[in-house]
Order: C-alpha cells, then structure tokens, then sequence
C-alpha cells in the first residue's frame, strides 16, 4: 500500500496557489503593521481609518437604512448615497444581521479582506495562465504593493470587484462564458468601472465570432454576453426609476463632480499644476502619465490575451477620462491588475533572494505611505 508523500512541494502541487496568498499576506501584514505602529505614535484610531472614513461611511448608512440620503454643500451642490452601487451595503447588512456581533462598518471590513484573498487568488491564477506560476505568485504580491494598496485593508469596494472581475477574466480564458459573465454582472453591482469588464466580455465574443463565424455562436457564448451587463445596467435602470429620468444615475455621479469630461479635467489640473507654485509637481504628474503610458505599451507588447488587455486599458481609460478628484485617480487604477504582468514577467526572471528583496522593500515602501494617507485628512 503506497503512502501519499507529505512534503511541502507535494502540498503545494495540490494547492498551487498558497505561496501567492502567502506572499499576499505578508506584503499586506507588513502594511497593516506599520500603519499600527504609525497610529500608536501619532495617538489617532489606525481602525476607525479602515472602517470609519470616506465612502465607508456611505456604504454603512446605505446599509442601515437603504438609499435615500443626501448631503446639500455649500456651493449648492448634492451629494446623494445614489452614487454607490449597492452590493457591499447589502453584504454588509446581510452580514451584520446573521452576526449580531458585527456591527455594518465591521462586518463591511470582514467582507473586503476576505474578498481581498480572493481578489489575490484570481490575480493569481489569469498570471499563471498567462505568464506561468511563478510571475502569478509575483504578481499577487505586486498587487499587495502597489502605492494604494492600503485601500485594500479599507471597507471599500475595491477588493470585491477586483475579486470578479480577476475570475470572471479566468473565467474567459477557460471558455466558460456563463461563469464569466455572471462574475461580471456581481462586479457591475459593486462598481461603474464593471464597464471595463463587460467590454471585455463583449469584444472577446465578437472577436471570437468574427475570427471564427457563427459556427462558433452557441448559447453558453450568448448567455454570458448577455448575463454580463445586466448588474451595471441594472443598477442605472433602478436610480432611472427611482428619481424619475432615464439619466438620472448620471446626473447624480455629475453632481459628485464624476461626469465624464473626456480627460478635460486631468489636463486642466495638470496645467494648473504646471504654472502654479510648484511647477515641478506638474512635470512629476507628466511623468507618473508617461509611465502609465509606457506600462500598457508594455501590455501590448506582452501580447497579453485579449479580455486581459481590454480590461487593463479599459480600466485605466475609465479612471483618466472622468472628471473625479485627481487623489483618487491612483486608487481607481487599482483594479487594473493586468498592468502589473510586465514587471511580474521580469521579476520572475531574476533569482529568488533578489525578487525577495525587491518585494519586501516595496511592501515597506507601500506601508508607510499608506500609513500617511490613511493618518492625513485627505481622502484615498
């Protein structure tokens, strides 16, 4: 009788995917350990940061007491709760009420950090497909470090559509378009830039049909192209009837200063940046938007799988074109993983210790600039 060997590569042959949600937890530890010792130092609440602040607070009275609430400035414009879609505020009461113990603001962080590993986990597996395992285990890690990861340990929606939209696009690798495309349609309840995914889903298809004509059409192809926007649009659909005009969840994200200006916004604060005070911020955002530039040449010349390159740039192209704070802009981009293939690739090139080392140093880096932002006043 054989005895199925118990070594640690066989344990990993089983589950390939641990040394990425290890490598995940570590970078985000060492985070969540400097912003505690940053909290300590500076005597403010490191937690009520990740649960307290910002769009958290949305989320929590949506939660608590459903839609309907609205913030009047002093410039006369209206903040309305409308603006967020609604599937973390109803985990979070789904939650808070099946664990009395849990009050929505706690029960909404449980649900971004155990959305965070499953977000991790889908990176994970569409690198290993697409650049091999172990630029997948880098490039979860990657994820964990860039600069505003700490929005990731934070009670937003972030981590959750991440978490969809990396399986949904796993999904469409494998060809399971039903599965891909009511991944897509949970990210289109979490948020507007499930646009991106569902262009994915939708070029994908056509290109495929194209590529190999309607012999290829069948209903597993048809039913998760249609699947795939019914969240999003769903959503608009319910604020279209619930104030009265087919427009409405627009007008209300325009009131919020996120209509879409086509980048007119971006480059207006450039430009002030440029002949203000400090003209040097100005190069400095010129060359963070050269980067980014450079970084999706990059995906193009990875020849990176189609749904995975339309959703990157979709992604980016969403968060540039909209006229939102600039702060947020950064955050916004996060979901585009797939920017992060090119760097993972090249990391997987170098020895062990060296990638290492490069990874802690940027956990470390990414940590305490979160620290900062999460210990300042201005919102992520």
């Amino acid at each position: 009788m054989s005895h199925q060997p118990h070594s640690l590569t066989a344990r990993l042959r089983r589950f390939p995917a641990a040394p990425a949600l290890l490598g995940y937890a570590a970078v985000r530890l060492t985070g969540m350990v400097i912003l505690a010792i940053a909290a300590t130092a500076t005597g403010k609440d490191g937690l009520h940061r990740l649960k307290g602040r910002w769009d958290a607070v949305w989320y929590v009275r949506i939660a608590e007491h459903g839609y309907g609430y609205e913030v009047t400035l002093p410039d006369g414009s209206v903040h309305s709760d409308l603006a967020f879609f609604p599937l973390l505020p109803a985990l979070e009461r789904g939650v808070s009420e099946a664990l009395p113990f849990l009050d929505a603001a706690t029960a909404g962080l449980v649900i971004a950090w155990v959305a965070a590993f499953a977000a991790a986990w889908g990176v994970y597996a569409v690198g290993a497909q697409v650049a091999g395992q172990r630029a997948g285990v880098l490039l979860a890690a990657l994820w964990g470090v860039y600069p505003t990861a700490f929005v990731q340990s934070m009670a937003y929606t972030e981590t959750l559509f991440t978490a969809f939209a990396a399986w949904s696009l796993y999904a469409l690798l494998g060809g399971r378009w039903i599965t891909a495309g009511a991944l897509c349609a949970l990210a289109g309840l979490t948020r507007p830039s499930a646009a991106a995914l569902i262009a994915a889903v939708g070029i994908t298809a056509l290109v495929r049909l194209v590529q190999g004509g309607l012999g290829v059409l069948n209903w597993r192809l048809a039913a998760g192209v249609l699947l795939s926007p019914l969240g999003w649009l769903g959503y608009v659909v319910f604020v279209a009837v619930r104030e009265g005009s087919p427009t409405a969840y627009f007008e209300v994200q325009a009131a919020w200063g996120n209509d879409i200006d086509g980048g007119v916004a971006l480059t207006r604060f450039v430009g002030q940046q440029l002949t203000g005070p400090a003209p040097l911020a100005g190069v400095g955002l010129i060359a963070a938007l050269g980067l980014l530039g450079w970084v999706v040449w990059l995906c193009v010349r990875q020849r990176q799988p189609l749904p995975v390159l339309v959703y990157g740039i979709g992604i980016v192209v969403i968060s540039l074109v909209g006229a939102a704070y600039f702060g947020s802009r950064p955050r916004l981009i996060m979901p585009a993983f797939p920017l992060l293939l090119p760097p993972a690739a090249a990391l997987a090139r170098l020895r062990m210790s060296t990638a290492a080392v490069v990874m802690a140093l940027l956990a470390v880096a990414s940590g305490v600039y979160g620290a900062l932002t999460l210990l300042g006043s201005g919102p992520p």
